[in-house]
């Protein structure tokens, strides 16, 4: 215990030492919620498109009113040509165009099909299945509209029709709110990248700072070692997480449904595993370049096989199977279940047992990979 708390001392004095890179590393989650909190959405709104209207008439200005007034069409300009609008999209000045035919107004009262063309720029597909998707919408709103006014003409009552009627409810998400779902994964991604970048270089740096000599001739067995240049981390590592969480969830309005307490208990709980991480690569890496190197060889594939963004049951089989050797993986689903879902450990507990046997069995392997000795 006496050796371990010397370790833990001593680790406090270098991190006093460096004050500028303990700033940065409590600094670092809050810029980087709000960075990537704002950049990564997923939602699509206000896409910008060209008119062509062929008719003219009230019932084609009624149409393109409908795609002006939702949220995910602007009306950027009205054009009497095929080849302005070619011109438009090829210039990135819109994303779309609609085209109304001539006759629209006449087809619609002989109940009649009318044709009309929505052109969009499929060079993002995220934005083009989201106008795609709203273009459909409105058109069959519209065309639903026309044809209740029909009937009504005619003397049918429209109520007197059967139809099938869908009750629709989203749970957890009702809005559909990407951030709802991409702030609980965002707050485990920074957790991650943020505490195994802070012990990548905990044990290169005493390599090259020739300080190792004097570890290893000291009784300090490796397993006392790596847990005491740990502890100060995890401290900071905490630290970090409170402020992940508080500004994730205050800040972006993505409120915790299920037990805070609960999730600060498992929040702590991946530092650990995180830090672990760390640790691994240190302890096999020579140099603070080979810590860099396999830090990103980590962080990198976590981010896209982990589910923070592209649904893992999307992948191919093997590629999901890489994301289940990641840790963050699920931490994210600890987070999502907790946050959005207010699902508790009942349901969890075997992502947190596979947590758990992640943390236990990386801290084994890296106090095996430290040898006291000079290569």
């Amino acid at each position: 215990m006496q050796r371990l708390v010397t370790i833990i001392k001593k680790e406090f004095i270098h991190i006093k030492r460096d004050k500028a890179s303990l700033v940065i590393a409590v600094a670092m989650p809050l810029i980087f919620i709000l960075i990537f909190g704002y950049a990564v959405n997923t939602d699509v709104e206000h896409i910008s498109i060209a008119v062509f209207d062929n008719d003219k008439t009230f019932e084609s200005r009624e149409f393109i009113d409908k795609f002006s007034a939702s949220n995910y069409f602007d009306i950027k300009i009205y054009t009497n040509s095929i080849n302005e609008i070619e011109k438009l999209i090829n210039e990135g000045k819109v994303k779309g165009a609609l085209i109304i035919p001539p006759n629209f107004a006449r087809k619609l009262y002989r109940n009649e099909s009318s044709e009309v063309q929505l052109i969009i720029d499929g060079s993002d597909p995220t934005i083009a299945r989201t106008a795609l998707q709203s273009g459909l919408l409105i058109s069959k709103m519209y065309s639903l509209k026309m044809q209740m006014k029909s009937l009504i003409q005619k003397g049918i009552n429209p109520d007197a029709i059967s139809s099938v009627d869908m009750r629709t409810r989203v749970w957890f998400n009702p809005n559909l709110e990407s951030s709802k779902f991409t702030i609980p994964a965002l707050i485990g991604l920074i957790m991650q990248n943020i505490t195994v970048m802070l012990t990548a270089f905990t044990l290169v740096r005493e390599k090259e700072k020739g300080t190792i000599e004097q570890l290893i001739v000291t009784p300090i067995k490796p397993m006392e070692l790596i847990i005491g240049k740990m502890i100060p981390y995890i401290l900071i590592g905490s630290v970090d997480f409170f402020i992940a969480l508080f500004f994730g969830t205050y800040w972006f309005n993505v409120s915790v449904q299920g037990n805070i307490f609960l999730l600060i208990v498992l929040g702590l709980g991946f530092v650990v595993c995180a830090l672990a991480i760390g640790m691994l690569i240190s302890s096999v890496s020579k140099n603070q370049l080979q810590a860099m190197q396999m830090s990103l060889l980590f962080i990198l594939p976590s981010v896209l096989l982990s589910g923070f963004i592209f649904p893992r049951e999307a992948m191919p089989f093997l590629i999901r199977y890489g994301g289940s050797i990641i840790p963050l993986t699920y931490f994210i689903n600890i987070l999502r279940g907790i946050i959005l879902k207010g699902v508790g450990i009942n349901y969890l507990w075997k992502d947190v047992f596979i947590l758990f046997i992640f943390s236990v069995s990386l801290l084994t392997i890296a106090s095996i990979k430290f040898k006291k000795k000079l290569d």
